[in-house]
């Protein structure tokens, strides 16, 4: 038997706490270790539960999602982030997925799709879809202040890829999973998944959604 998925919950919202522990909680392989008011309170409760995944609301009294998310990605060994907003893709979602987080949900999420969401995070999938993936590059492309430096970074960092990490590269940032990319470019799972791990260690990112910002940065 696998142990469960271990879940931190942080909303300042007690109902929204309390319908993603109902929800979660009746699963038999997900278990809500914490629950939070307010980032400020998430350093010690990660320090006591170790949980696997942090649900992160955003706009919060003291501490913010986003602050206490950057902070959190920081640490040593982190467990996954996924923020929860009322916005599709909003500058903080960006910001956000910036400082590592796997991918947001939105409130309104039925139970069921929320449950398969926390597993695939937990599995080490981001939870972006081709649709949502079309909308973070149209926001990154309208985004003005320092798109340049970025263009020029994200560039220079994919410039450190071989030719067949940047067709992965490139394969992520359309939001394909890795059993698409194999097919794609005939590869086998395995592979892509090698080449996945190799990509985060080269350009020094922590996942999968940083990869396909790197490519949206770069204008590709």
């Amino acid at each position: 038997m696998t142990a469960p998925i271990r879940v931190l919950i942080v909303d300042d919202d007690a109902l929204v706490r309390a319908g993603l522990s109902m929800i979660l909680g009746g699963t038999g392989d997900i278990e809500i270790v914490a629950e939070a008011g307010d980032g400020s309170e998430v350093p010690p409760l990660i320090a006591a539960h170790r949980p696997d995944v942090v649900l992160m609301d955003i706009r919060m009294p003291d501490v913010d999602g986003l602050t206490a998310t950057e902070a959190l990605r920081a640490a040593e060994s982190p467990p996954e982030v996924v923020v929860l907003t009322t916005f599709h893709a909003d500058a903080q979602v960006v910001r956000a997925l910036r400082a590592g987080a796997a991918g947001f949900l939105l409130k309104d999420i039925p139970p069921r799709e929320l449950v398969e969401a926390i597993r695939k995070v937990a599995a080490g999938e981001p939870i972006l879809s081709p649709a949502v993936t079309r909308q973070l590059i149209t926001h990154v492309s309208e985004d003005g202040g320092g798109a340049g430096r970025r263009t020029d970074r994200a560039r220079d960092l994919l410039a450190k890829l071989s030719e067949r990490e940047r067709d992965v590269a490139l394969a992520v940032g359309q939001g394909k999973s890795n059993a698409a990319i194999g097919r794609e470019l005939y590869m086998s799972v395995a592979t892509v998944k090698a080449h996945v791990s190799r990509i985060l260690t080269k350009l020094d990112l922590n996942n999968r959604v940083q990869i396909a910002l790197t490519v949206y940065d770069a204008s590709l």
